[in-house]
């Protein structure tokens, strides 16, 4: 007997009830019909029979190709997946005794991370006695989020975990549509044939 498909799917000679609902290859409604002439039809037309209703009284079938149809939906789903826009988390960590100078630094790598469309998580990191001035820690977060406004949203308040305190931002939307726009121009680009080559000049 053939393996049953991965995805639970009875198919063919694996459908063992006495009688099933069939839908032609055509989509047309076969009706009511003894289950093994279904399986004869699906085969005498090179397809297979597939269970697509097994809940319903009599479970509904359809005859297909099924390996063409799992082809099928499976290149749907790589597709989607392909047009499913990712966005990266960059994470930029501090500490309580952070330089001014480190922390706008820090704060120039979020502003970059931000116009580039990916997500910031900034980190406080405390260490042993700081757990007990966590209040500073919340007062740089807090100026971040004032020096990032202009590209970044909060997406998450100040939360602190174990020794950790973070705050996640999002790209703002006018930062986020020009990094996709941008993208689409530069896989425009990519598209375009080169300029022809100019036309000799007849010698006089």
């Amino acid at each position: 007997m053939p393996n049953r498909p991965s995805d639970g799917t009875r198919i063919n000679e694996m459908i063992r009830v006495p009688e099933v609902r069939v839908i032609g290859a055509d989509g047309s409604q076969v009706g009511v019909i003894d289950t093994r002439r279904a399986q004869m039809m699906a085969k005498e037309a090179g397809l297979d029979l597939v269970e697509v209703s097994p809940m319903a009284k009599p479970p509904v079938c359809r005859i297909m190709d099924y390996g063409k149809f799992r082809f099928e939906q499976a290149k749907k789903t790589k597709a989607a997946k392909a047009k499913q826009h990712v966005v990266k988390v960059k994470e930029i960590k501090l500490h309580p005794k952070t330089a001014i100078n480190d922390y706008n630094y820090r704060v120039k790598q979020a502003r970059e991370f931000l116009e580039d469309g990916m997500k910031v998580r900034m980190i406080m990191q405390f260490r042993g006695r700081e757990m007990a001035h966590t209040d500073y820690g919340r007062r740089r977060l807090d100026q971040a989020k004032i020096d990032l406004a202009d590209v970044g949203e909060v997406e998450m308040e100040s939360r602190v975990e174990g020794n950790t305190m973070s705050t996640i931002f999002n790209p703002k939307k006018i930062i986020a549509a020009k990094k996709r726009e941008t993208d689409k121009e530069n896989e425009a680009a990519a598209t375009v044939l080169p300029d022809a080559p100019p036309a000799s000049v007849p010698q006089a």
